[in-house]
């Protein structure tokens, strides 16, 4: 379908076509159409001379009798089935004042723009008038396409990112620009210069009602026009550029360029991504070793560390693991959180050495002696988290190389014992001093006299469940005791029973435990075991990739 030319609107507005007094008669609503180019003709089989967009001039000579209303009816179906932009009529030559009903009934029917002209006047005069506007202004779109063609090629050389990208499809398409994730999440965006805000509003919604057949397409209820990113069975979000009329196919090919341009970025950052993370690991590996690693003195560590942009001197470092939840859904995709880490601290300003190992990214953030270290991890946690569900874990500050080791292996630790499931009252950054008992546990890892006592305290209310069945559940009985120390009541509301039922389950409990439930020294102990139990649990299942059973 064209999207661009002279339209008919526009052409009778010409001067030989004003001096002609044209009136259109039917299908006032299609004279937007633009015109490809004109044809004067007075044969009756025109259909097989015109081409989508062309517009018929006529005296109607050559077409059927006034009273073969089927015969004219046919030759405007011909007309509408090419796609003509429209038909005009000299009046004079065959009719006088007034053209058939029947034909004016059919280019209505069809919305087919009808123009009759009053006076008599060249049809070369008029053909050339559109002609030469429908030549310049190809002219003109091969010229903008030129200047496409250079932006996007200049771009591309120069291995721009993507919010120069985006700045460039802003200043060609005039309007508001976003880009937006698989999720339909925006990623990316920039306002148009007559955007009078609320563009984003509602958007995961209102996005995903959006589909469009094959590579880009238009959606006339937003407005947008919509080119999708990366392959159709691989496509990691779209490009969404505001358009509140049909998209010119100028800018149909700034959406389609930039699209290719930003796949073209996504593949150079990856590859220069995974470069980097190799770098980085064997750097944060060297310092993490201790002084002397193979042979290479601090000194040549340190050096190399510069080289990378990670400074080292007098500087406080905070060691970070920042690891996808399981069982939330579609797993982040690691090199994606990676780049978004790079992004964010490359934003602030922190040096950062960021590399995977074993399915983690272990991130050391270098800040300087006057700057609040941990708060730049929570500025950093802040612009990762919105696209990402991951976790965010660190270790305590150090100020010496001494101490990276320390610090990164506690940020792992608190990532083991860290929620797998996100809570309302939960930090963006998770760090030792929030976890409580939750963090001496994971300090204490896979112990095995951790394992024995968990065993020893609860193994025999998991044997008397497994064999029970749903009946009695005793184990969830404890938790709920454990979980509402002061009030059994609302204990026994969270398992939806009865205050005697719940009494009866405690008293099973102490029977098949031996003890006394109202000892405080009893409860401490089977607290610490349930949380044990639930930390191996969610380690378990961070392993796996799933929950456990």
């Amino acid at each position: 379908m064209l999207t661009t030319g002279v339209t008919l609107r526009e052409a009778l507005a010409l001067p030989a076509f004003r001096r002609a007094a044209p009136e259109v008669v039917a299908g006032a609503a299609g004279a937007a159409r633009p015109i490809r180019w004109v044809h004067a003709t007075e044969r009756p089989d025109v259909g097989e001379l015109l081409r989508e967009g062309d517009l018929l001039l006529t005296m109607g000579t050559g077409l059927p009798p006034d009273d073969d209303e089927s015969g004219l009816a046919a030759f405007v179906d011909e007309l509408a089935d090419v796609g003509s932009a429209g038909m005009v009529v000299e009046l004079g030559r065959r009719w006088g004042s007034a053209l058939p009903d029947a034909l004016v009934a059919a280019c209505e029917r069809h919305g087919l723009p009808l123009v009759v002209l009053g006076r008599e006047t060249r049809f070369a005069a008029l053909a050339q008038e559109i002609g030469e506007r429908v030549v310049d202004q190809q002219v003109t779109e091969l010229r903008e396409a030129q200047r496409v063609h250079e932006t996007f090629t200049e771009l591309s050389f120069g291995q721009a990112g993507p919010v120069e990208i985006l700045r460039a499809v802003q200043r060609l398409s005039d309007g508001p620009v976003v880009v937006e994730n698989a999720q339909h999440r925006p990623l990316d965006y920039f306002a148009g210069p007559d955007d009078p805000g609320g563009f984003l509003d509602g958007w995961p919604a209102r996005s995903r009602r959006v589909e469009v057949a094959g590579r880009t397409g238009w959606d006339a209820t937003n407005g947008w026009l919509v080119t999708r990113l990366g392959t159709a069975d691989q496509a990691w979000g779209r490009l969404v550029i505001g358009s509140p009329e049909a998209p010119s196919q100028r800018l149909v090919a700034v959406a389609e360029r930039a699209a290719a341009a930003l796949a073209l970025h996504r593949l150079h950052d990856r590859d220069r991504g995974t470069l980097m993370r190799r770098t980085h690991l064997e750097l944060l590996t060297a310092l993490m070793a201790g002084p002397v690693r193979d042979g290479a003195g601090p000194d040549e560590v340190g050096r190399r560390c510069e080289l990378a942009g990670f400074p080292v001197r007098r500087r406080t470092f905070v060691g970070l693991v920042v690891r996808p939840r399981v069982g939330t859904g579609t797993p982040a995709d690691l090199d994606e959180v990676a780049a978004t880490v790079v992004r964010a601290a490359h934003g602030l300003r922190l040096p950062a050495l960021v590399c995977e190992v074993d399915r983690d990214l272990r991130v050391l953030v270098s800040a300087g002696p006057a700057a609040d270290a941990d708060d730049l991890v929570d500025r950093l946690a802040a612009r990762v988290l919105p696209h990402h569900d991951v976790v965010v874990a660190a270790g305590r500050a150090v100020t010496d190389r001494g101490g990276i080791a320390r610090t990164v292996t506690e940020a792992g630790q608190v990532a083991d014992a860290a929620p797998q499931v996100r809570r309302g009252q939960d930090p963006d950054v998770h760090r030792l001093a929030d976890l409580h008992l939750r963090g001496l546990l994971a300090l204490l890892g896979e112990d095995e006299r951790v394992r024995l006592f968990v065993e020893r305290e609860l193994g025999p209310l998991e044997a008397h469940d497994r064999a029970d069945g749903s009946r009695t559940e005793l184990l969830a009985a404890l938790r709920a005791l454990l979980l509402h120390p002061a009030s059994k009541t609302e204990a026994a509301a969270s398992l939806h029973l009865s205050r005697a039922a719940f009494y009866d389950r405690l008293a099973r409990i102490e029977t098949v435990l031996g003890a006394d439930l109202d000892d405080p020294d009893v409860r401490v102990s089977l607290h610490v075991a349930l949380v044990a139990r639930d930390l191996g649990r969610e380690t378990a299942d961070g392993l796996s990739g799933g929950p456990s059973k």
